[in-house]
């Protein structure tokens, strides 16, 4: 799971060589956006909402079968921090959605929310600080599921596939919808409990703003600096690729200047609160004990440099197991993978995505 603002962070250095390089400029991919708004929304936690607004961007066109039904429709979910609009980074936009890519706009009708709690989507930086209800991952599902079946009017998903936080939100739709997609595609995650070192992290990343006097319990008139300087510190590390920053910056001068200037540029867009609420809503995800209920085909795939879901976890090798349908691939550490980042380079795993949908194909 790694914030979107750390991709910035984690991965811009278009060349293998200081000082950094800016990323290359975006393409203007012919987008549209809308709001579904779902009232007097209840939450798992028995908290309510009157209105709970979701967010989203769309990139290509609804196709209908014979029966009327859309049946090219794929979403894409983001990870913690992030909105659906990353997704139109170059490493990821320019790798998938032109003429004969994977997910060409020609062909697949792409949906991109904003999770809750995230981008233009409700959140408590909206108003509600620290009384914003307590969503966790299966409200997050529950309201995706609502804008693709009410909003959407979809009844079949043709992939879903989603990175980090989305990973695992992908696992969640799995076991809660089992029959809704086609196909599933999670990329950097585990299926099992956050605990050990992952928890220790976002935990302690929430520990440094609330032990920051300015967050007054979320009650503050300007961001908690300190407190924010800590946590963004943690995920810069957290979504670090070792080989890569040591090849790219292999000075002291060089990796400090860097750090510094990602950290900095990272804190510009985190609100305390909507960061505390967005790293503790992983606090009940738990897919292990009914692994058994994906019946959908799945891709599954990690790196072997993500610090946050290490390569000797034993975790994917008996999930496998258990998921009869499941294809899981580790890639390769090299001196270009992105750590945790590397979910949002689709070089590295296209021909994988390309496969996939070639194996599910109606």
């Amino acid at each position: 799971m790694l914030l979107a603002l750390l991709l910035a962070a984690a991965a811009p250095a278009a060349q293998p060589a200081p000082p950094p390089s800016a990323a290359p400029a975006a393409k203007q991919w012919p987008i549209k956006e809308g709001d579904f708004v779902m009232r007097d929304f209840v939450f798992r936690s028995g908290e309510k909402l009157a209105e709970l607004k979701l967010h989203y961007t769309t990139i290509g066109t609804p196709h209908r079968n014979a029966a009327g039904e859309i049946d090219n429709a794929v979403m894409v979910l983001h990870g913690t921090g992030g909105t659906g609009k990353q997704f139109f980074q170059p490493q990821f936009a320019d790798e998938l959605y032109g003429p004969g890519q994977p997910l060409d706009i020609t062909r697949y009708f792409i949906i991109l929310p904003d999770n809750i709690g995230h981008g233009g989507s409700s959140k408590p930086s909206d108003g509600l600080r620290m009384k914003f209800p307590h969503y966790d991952y299966d409200d997050m599902v529950a309201a995706q599921h609502r804008l693709l079946a009410e909003h959407f009017g979809i009844r079949k998903m043709r992939l879903i596939m989603g990175t980090s936080m989305g990973c695992m939100h992908a696992f969640v739709w799995g076991e809660t919808f089992p029959d809704f997609s086609r196909a599933l595609m999670p990329m950097a995650c585990e299926p099992v409990a956050i605990a050990g070192l992952n928890r220790m992290w976002r935990q302690l990343a929430i520990d440094s703003i609330e032990n920051d006097p300015a967050w007054n319990r979320g009650n503050y008139t300007a961001q908690p600096a300190q407190g924010v300087r800590g946590a963004a510190s943690l995920l810069f590390v957290a979504g670090g690729a070792p080989l890569y920053l040591q090849s790219t910056y292999p000075t002291r001068d060089a990796a400090v200047a860097y750090a510094r200037e990602k950290v900095a540029a990272s804190i510009k867009g985190i609100d305390a609160n909507d960061l505390i609420y967005q790293l503790d809503s992983s606090r009940n995800y738990d897919p292990w004990p009914r692994l058994e209920a994906i019946r959908a085909p799945m891709l599954w795939i990690n790196s072997a440099d993500d610090f946050i879901n290490p390569r000797n976890l034993p975790f994917p090798e008996e999930a496998v197991k258990r998921m009869p349908d499941t294809r899981f691939r580790l890639i390769a550490e090299t001196a270009d993978t992105r750590g945790h980042g590397t979910h949002t380079w689709a070089k590295f795993w296209k021909n994988d995505l390309a496969g996939l949908l070639a194996r599910t194909a109606p």
